[in-house]
């Protein structure tokens, strides 16, 4: 079995390996936000997982199960995961479920959201005298407490799968200190052709999201960086 990678959201930001083993693949289990044009006009079979905001499709455990058995099939299985397997996707949990099945597994890295999104809406994580590093994290965790590190003034915090409760985050990183008139700026469908871009700050960035109708997915990212509009 392969663990892929499709990339941010675009067929042609897919690696030229990821793109090799789906090419040759008999079935491919895929997310709702891989790019469907990587494998509709190839000759496989494709079982869609979902794993979308709103809609998570098939539960993990039915994942995993599905591909252990495509697997002892003898069929050439590729599970095509968006951005990269191992951030924020839960490559991990399928990789395991494979090892304790004996089912051999490899993991082909793809260009995560988390990076590519900000690059693609003109937004550098990092900048020299601006920001000397970044951190990411998710939104959507079990106990409803996203791990966010307190403000520092030189971390691009990127923020992912935080549209539909970020009523609920955003006043967190306030008591964390994290400035409301900090930049801030929303980044939607990276890489497709209705991708859309919304800068505002940290304290308006509610009533700026209503306004532009913000839906997922969406990736956010906080810091001076922000505010810096690459050509």
């Amino acid at each position: 079995m392969y663990l892929v990678g499709a990339g941010p959201g675009s067929a042609d930001l897919v690696t030229l390996r990821g793109w090799a083993i789906l090419a040759s693949a008999d079935v491919a289990v895929v997310d709702a936000l891989a790019d469907p044009r990587l494998y509709r006009d190839l000759p496989l079979r494709v079982v869609h997982a979902g794993k979308r905001g709103g809609d998570h499709g098939m539960a993990q455990a039915d994942i995993h199960t599905a591909l252990i058995g495509l697997a002892r099939q003898g069929l050439a299985v590729v599970r095509l995961k968006g951005g990269d397997p191992f951030v924020l996707g839960r490559g991990s949990e399928e990789v395991l479920a494979m090892a304790a099945a004996g089912v051999p597994c490899e993991v082909v890295p793809g260009v995560s959201s988390a990076v590519a999104a900000p690059a693609l809406g003109g937004i550098a994580l990092t900048h020299r005298g601006v920001a000397e590093g970044f951190a990411v994290v998710s939104a959507h965790v079990a106990d409803g407490q996203p791990p966010f590190p307190p403000y520092t003034g030189r971390l691009t915090l990127v923020v992912l799968m935080g549209v539909a409760n970020r009523a609920d985050w955003l006043p967190q990183l306030l008591a964390l200190g994290w400035p409301a008139d900090l930049p801030m700026a929303w980044v939607t469908w990276a890489g497709r052709p209705d991708q859309a871009v919304l800068r505002s700050t940290l304290g308006a960035c509610m009533r700026a999201g209503e306004a532009m109708a913000l839906r997922s997915p969406s990736v956010a990212v906080l810091g001076e960086v922000a505010a810096l509009e690459l050509p």
